[in-house]
């Protein structure tokens, strides 16, 4: 997963904040509601990409 986390990072397609709120996520601490407006398609895309869609759910 750590790889994966990584590939993303240095795409530059996706902002590092994404990539940061994504990991929060998995981790527990935060939610897809707690994502800025602004930003939560990018958090969805790369919860998609790291294989958990279910935590991109509303």
């Amino acid at each position: 997963m750590f790889n994966l986390i990584i590939k993303i990072l240095f795409r530059k397609e996706v902002g590092q904040m994404a990539v940061i709120y994504a990991t929060l996520i998995i981790k527990g601490k935060k939610t897809i509601a707690d994502v800025p407006v602004k930003i939560r398609e990018q958090v969805k895309q790369v919860l998609i990409d790291l294989e958990v869609p279910e935590l991109a759910e509303e």
